[in-house]
């Protein structure tokens, strides 16, 4: 099983987590923000990844640090996971509907950190106890980990919190398509570079 496990600690956060990318969607995830806990048990149900998350962060000064170190985090471990690359998809997109919500994501596992996060339709400063401009910060966390393409985008929908959420899922089932193995590369790296 591709099993990539992180034990980050900084002056700021303490993160245990670690991700099984051939799981069964099953999660505990505790970190301090129940809202963000519950878009992460949303990746790990929709992507199909065994997920633990263990974080403690100083939320007495704000959310920032434990939002983004937490994106970074999860990177980390997936790029631990799966590894040399060898076999997978590397890319996957998925565009996913709630309700009233469409919103997309595009993952390129390309060994080349950048993200796009395009969430000018959430209005909301907050949904539940997250401060909803932190989310860009842990897609930005989740690429430089990953060093991936991060592209996420709500393209319409009038709940912030739908929209939100939306999004977590598109990047999940967009994430299990680029982790995927094709059974037909086998044992080749997908690039023509011979580097990922």
């Amino acid at each position: 099983m591709r099993r990539g496990t992180i034990d980050r600690r900084t002056t700021e956060t303490r993160i245990a987590l670690s991700i099984a990318i051939d799981g069964r969607g099953t999660y505990r995830v505790r970190t301090g923000i129940r809202f963000l806990d519950h878009m992460l048990e949303l990746v790990a149900r929709h992507g199909g990844f065994d997920l633990t998350v263990d974080a403690a962060g100083d939320l007495d000064v704000d959310q920032h640090h434990t939002v983004e170190d937490l994106g970074i985090a999860l990177g980390e471990a997936v790029a631990a996971a799966l590894g040399s690359k060898r076999g997978i998809n590397r890319a996957g997109y998925f565009v996913m509907p709630m309700d009233e919500t469409l919103a997309l994501a595009a993952i390129d596992l390309s060994g080349r950190p950048h993200a796009v996060v395009d969430l000018k339709k959430v209005t909301s400063k907050r949904v539940g106890d997250l401060e909803t401009d932190l989310v860009h910060d842990f897609f930005d966390g989740f690429a430089m980990g990953a060093r991936a393409n991060v592209h996420v985008k709500v393209l319409y929908g009038r709940s912030s919190h739908h929209q939100i959420e939306a999004v977590f899922k598109a990047f999940a089932r967009a994430l299990r398509v680029a982790c995927a193995k094709d059974k037909r590369l086998a044992k080749m790296l997908p690039s023509t570079k011979g580097l990922l």
